[in-house]
Parts: structure tokens; C-alpha cells; sequence
């Protein structure tokens, strides 16, 4: 977003302030990040609207770091300074996906040749759990059930594979899915790392409220923890998962309110 105008990546939208201000005959308008606003709302937000993932022990008047998978792949920091936090939107979705694992650097050559530049998102997003299955099944190290293909003709390919891993239908979903968490620990550590998040890390988005369970493994721990010399800093970090779909809106009115 630059001067109050915002162009989406995922979607064929162009928002503007001065067109809002004309449309509605409003006088003051502002467009925020969605992940600015959602990271407004994380101090806002009560116990029930969050689930612990990972222990820790956060230190108040700290950054705060948010990684947000959905329909595409979202990052913010909550920076404390001067008795209050900032946001800080961020394009970190389109940084670099760095392999950890052979494995994980056959997922990238297999991505490199399909898209070129390999972003975090072209692993981390709703299309982007659709790319590591293709791979998979691609690959040859699984087989693709006939009535798994057939149900993502018939609805959203990333829900039929979650869907088909959580309920353990698939090995080849639920190995998509193990991959995908195994890559957003990594993720999650070095947005914790750069951000030295000591407030937290949070998980926002559509996706990480409906794969629980699987995000429960060790396979997001290990990965979050696995930075060599500085294991132990980030062990002393939580991981909470966002629970409240409406905390982008919720952050955008206290924004609103601020302003006002």
C-alpha cells in the first residue's frame, strides 16, 4: 500500500482512499493492511479468542510477531516503542522459501521450475497447500485416491486435502499437511528471530484455527526451534494460534478509534 492506495496480490482488487471519500461522501477515510489491523488486535484479544501452541513465557512492552497463511501468506510485527505498540505490515510472504531438508529442496526445485522465483507463500497459503500435494503426488511417493481427485473437482482443492488429512483419508493429504506445518514453524521462528519478538508469535489466517490438531504435532515445534545457537531464545517464546476470524476487523475499528 502507498498513499492511501492498495493494489491486491491474490485478488483482482484496487483500493483507493480518495475513491472511498468520493464514493460514500465521506471525509476522512483510511485503508490499513489487513495484517496491520489484525496485529492491532492481538493485545485486545481475551483468552478464548486464542490457543496456546507452544509454551513460553512473553515479556511484556515486547514485539510482537504475526504469520497469517490463507489465501495468501501474511506478516506483521506489533513494535513497542514510546509506551505503545506499532504496526508494521510487511511483504515477507514473498521473501525467499529457504529449504531445511533434502526434502524440502526437492519441494523447491519441483516449485522453481513451475513458478520461477519460489516465494514462502507458494508453500504457505491456501494455493499453496494445493502446490506441496502436487508435488507429492507427482513425485510418485504416494498415490492419489481416485475419490480424492474427484472432490477437488467438485470444491476447493486445500480444503479437500485438509479435510482428507484431518479425518486421516489420505496419506498423501496428510502428508501435504505435515509439510505445510513442518515449513510454517520454520517460518515462525525466523519471523521471531528477525522481529525478536519476545511479546510472542501469533498465527493468524484462515487456516491455522482449522488444522489444530496437526499444528499440535512436533513437527511446527522442532521447526520453530531448529536456529542452531539460538534454540534457547526462542524457547522462551509462546506461539498462540488466533482464534476470532473477525480480529482484522476488530483491529481495524480500534485503528478507526484511535484516529478519532
Amino acid at each position: 500500500m502507498e498513499k492511501g492506495r492498495a493494489i491486491t496480490t491474490n485478488l483482482p482488487w484496487e483500493v483507493s482512499e480518495s475513491r472511498i471519500r468520493r464514493r460514500f461522501k465521506w471525509t476522512r477515510v483510511r485503508v490499513v493492511n489487513d495484517l496491520a489491523a489484525t496485529a492491532v488486535a492481538i493485545p485486545l484479544l481475551t483468552g478464548r479468542e486464542t490457543f496456546g501452541l507452544k509454551k513460553g513465557k512473553a515479556t511484556r512492552k515486547q514485539n510482537i510477531g504475526l504469520v497469517a497463511p490463507g489465501t495468501g501468506l501474511g506478516m506483521a510485527l506489533l513494535v513497542w516503542s514510546r509506551d505503545r505498540f506499532f504496526p508494521v505490515a510487511s511483504e515477507g510472504g514473498h521473501a525467499d522459501f529457504g529449504p531445511n531438508s533434502p526434502r524440502e529442496s526437492d519441494l523447491w526445485r519441483h516449485l522453481r521450475r513451475r513458478f520461477g522465483h519460489v516465494s514462502i507463500e507458494r508453500v504457505l497459503s491456501g494455493p499453496g497447500l494445493y502446490n506441496v500435494y502436487g508435488w507429492l503426488r507427482d513425485s510418485g511417493r504416494f498415490k492419489e485416491p481416485r475419490w480424492l481427485a474427484e472432490r477437488m473437482n467438485e470444491m476447493d482443492p486445500p480444503t479437500a486435502i485438509t479435510e482428507a488429512a484431518l479425518q486421516k483419508e489420505s496419506r498423501l493429504a496428510a502428508a501435504a499437511l505435515e509439510t505445510f506445518v513442518t515449513v510454517l514453524g520454520a517460518v515462525a521462528g525466523n519471523l521471531a528471530l528477525t522481529g525478536t519478538t519476545r511479546g510472542g508469535i501469533y498465527l493468524g489466517g484462515g487456516i491455522p484455527p482449522k488444522i489444530l490438531p496437526v499444528l499440535q504435532s512436533n513437527g511446527f515445534v522442532n521447526a520453530f526451534l531448529g536456529k542452531g545457537r539460538f534454540r534457547t531464545f526462542l524457547e522462551q517464546i509462546p506461539v498462540q494460534v488466533i482464534l476470532n476470524d473477525k480480529a482484522a476487523l476488530f483491529g481495524a475499528a480500534a485503528r478507526a478509534f484511535e484516529d478519532l
